[in-house]
């Protein structure tokens, strides 16, 4: 399998998607992570701004170790920024708060793609390993049901990333539509938090195709097999 020439056509192009897409975000935001807001809030203090004027108050934040670590984490309550984005005042940390406050923000309003992803985690972590797991033991043991076993758990994983992708986009503009409400950015500031938001959704992207262009080989590969027996 792994040296099938019809790999690499489904899984090259969505790899160098996805290695364009890091080089873009780290780019984007060693850029501006260099330029300062002209409001001099720290990351850490346009969390607190955005949360206590969206009602969101009772919301924790604390810093996480790591660069591009930060998450809002639901079951918690709680927005974990890295230190450079919880201690600096720059444009770029502006954007990445926003938007980790737009997760915030779904949750409190009970969002529904951001309640269906919450549902599939368990369900994607089981089917991005042992998805794997079944499908190469099938297909080397040339048995075709385990290998639509492993095609069915993949899936699952697969699901997540299609879920993932609204529920980042969704956050994305509800980061934007806040800065703005809030008076924290100027225009020109405003577009570079949007240049390290589209950044970042790039990867989102990336990782829809790679997971549905690996699920999609699996799929011809099983069918191949069908066809031989």
């Amino acid at each position: 399998m792994f040296f099938d020439p019809m790999w690499f056509l489904f899984a090259v192009p969505p790899l160098l998607l996805m290695l364009y897409a890091q080089i873009k975000v780290s780019r984007t935001y060693n850029k501006y992570s260099k330029v300062l807001n002209a409001q001099g809030v720290t990351g850490a203090q346009v969390a607190r701004t955005l949360l206590g004027n969206g009602g969101l108050g009772h919301i924790g934040i604390e810093q996480t170790p790591g660069e591009l670590t930060d998450h809002y984490d639901p079951k918690e309550k709680m927005l974990r920024l890295s230190p450079g984005v919880y201690k600096n005042a720059s444009v770029a940390s502006m954007g990445i708060v926003a938007h980790e406050v737009g997760h915030a923000m779904q949750d409190h309003t009970g969002y529904l793609p951001m309640r269906v992803r919450g549902g599939l985690v368990p369900l994607a972590n089981l089917g991005t390993t042992m998805g794997y797991i079944f499908f190469l033991i099938g297909f080397f043991l040339q048995f075709t049901p385990l290998v639509w076993v492993g095609i069915a758990l993949f899936s699952a994983a697969v699901l997540f990333a299609l879920v993932t992708l609204p529920v980042e986009l969704d956050a994305s503009h509800r980061a934007r539509l806040m800065l703005q409400a809030n008076g924290l950015v100027s225009m020109e500031e405003y577009n570079a938090a949007s240049a390290v938001l589209n950044a970042a959704a790039l990867t989102y992207l990336a990782a829809v195709l790679q997971a549905v262009s690996n699920l999609l080989y699996f799929v011809f590969a099983a069918l191949g097999m069908r066809n031989r027996d």
